[in-house]
């Protein structure tokens, strides 16, 4: 049985894991590493990689700082609504992010609810990348929150406690008791936001308006040259994402080792 078990799990990894990456690096490389490398410097790779790295430094930020104050509130104070305020954390779990993008165009595109009175205001949302941040944010946002959220609750309210007792003031108490002690957890959930943002195609798809060279991120020029059957530039610029992927996991599983040698010495 054991070995079963494990010969079914490495055939599952082979078959949906390694081959796809073998897929793309191998598609990527067909022609020689030349043509590999011109395409993944052609002026609309490059733009889109730039637009996605800085969709990317927008999100990940803003995520945990709101990931630190909503696990802060939620770990350490009850009250009325609290129940709702982890339901609604999780609600990108459970809401298409298509569907998301489309709110956003309907609240906030030309014809939406607020598009008139942004046009007023020579504001551009959507098809531009402010559209593209708040899909994004919206996408990511439970990332950072629900890592700390578990492991805030697990500590409790002691070490903060103590250090109030002798005197620490409240930015005393966060950044030399409550920061060391999640700051693996906060590291592993920044990364996964970052991951997901790099790599996500629905919500940014609908609110982007595929404009070649200005809001397209690498997910959308994949489909862009795959569609116009340029299928070595679409895997070469697929093999940046893959490439991110890796550098992802192996950060990953760093972290998960030292967030896992946290939690015992706890």
């Amino acid at each position: 049985m054991r070995a079963l078990l494990i010969g079914v799990a490495l055939a599952f990894i082979g078959l949906f894991l390694l081959l796809p990456l073998f897929v793309v690096f191998t598609e990527a490389l067909r022609h020689g590493v030349l043509p590999y490398l011109a395409a993944i410097r052609e002026p609309d790779a490059v733009s889109a990689l730039l637009l996605s790295l800085k969709i990317v430094a927008i999100v990940v930020p803003i995520n945990v700082t709101f990931g630190i104050f909503a696990a802060w509130t939620i770990a350490k104070f009850r009250f009325p609504g609290r129940s709702v305020l982890v339901s609604l954390i999780d609600l990108p779990f459970a809401v298409s992010p298509v569907i998301s993008g489309l709110v956003y165009v309907l609240l906030l595109g030309s014809r939406g609810v607020l598009g008139p009175l942004l046009q007023d205001w020579d504001i551009q949302i959507i098809f531009a990348l402010p559209g593209m941040v708040l899909a994004t944010l919206f996408v990511t946002f439970p990332f950072v929150a629900r890592e700390l959220i578990a492991l805030m609750e697990q500590q409790g309210n002691d070490e903060e406690y103590a250090a109030r007792t002798l005197g620490a003031g409240g930015l005393q108490i966060f950044l030399r008791v409550t920061l060391p002690n999640i700051k693996w957890a906060l590291l592993y959930g920044a990364l996964l936001s970052a991951a997901r943002a790099l790599g996500e195609f629905g919500a940014v798809s609908v609110v982007s308006g595929h404009v070649r060279g200005y809001t397209n991120t690498l997910p959308l020029q994949v489909e862009i040259l795959y569609n116009e059957y340029q299928f070595q530039a679409a895997f070469a610029v697929a093999s940046l994402l893959a490439l991110f992927a890796l550098v992802t996991l192996v950060l990953k599983t760093v972290l998960e080792h030292r967030f896992g040698r946290e939690l015992k010495t706890h």
